[in-house]
């Protein structure tokens, strides 16, 4: 029973949870950014190919087909991903600095010699 606890502490603490959040938004993101490839930044290289569909540029080297194409979209798709990722987490950061922080609480020495400073100024 203590392994059933400790693994229902595991999945439920927040950053378990934090990280099953991000996989599934990422699986999501994945998907635009393949289609903002695929589907649009794909055909317009293609037009700059001479019309040529972009995912199915392949050559033969003997029986072997490489599929040159998908090799280069995988390298678009990860740029675009990358560079996405920068300018979010940029942004984040920027964010993240621009919150006003709150001034410690004193410790309890400190109060008590800002009670005799007082105290002796009067």
């Amino acid at each position: 029973m203590k392994f059933f606890k400790e693994f229902k502490e595991f999945i439920t603490k927040g950053d378990m949870m934090s990280m099953a959040v991000g996989i599934i938004i990422g699986g999501a993101f994945t998907a635009i950014i393949n289609s903002l490839v695929g589907d649009v930044l794909g055909p317009i290289i293609g037009l700059f190919l001479g019309g040529k569909d972009f995912s199915s540029m392949s050559f033969g080297i003997g029986d072997a087909q490489i599929m040159i194409g998908n090799f280069i979209q995988a390298i678009i798709t990860f740029l675009i991903t990358a560079l996405v990722i920068f300018i979010m987490m940029k942004q984040f950061n920027k964010f993240k600095k621009e919150e006003p922080e709150a001034d410690p609480e004193p410790s309890d020495e400190v109060k008590l010699l800002t009670e005799i400073r007082d105290s002796l100024a009067k």
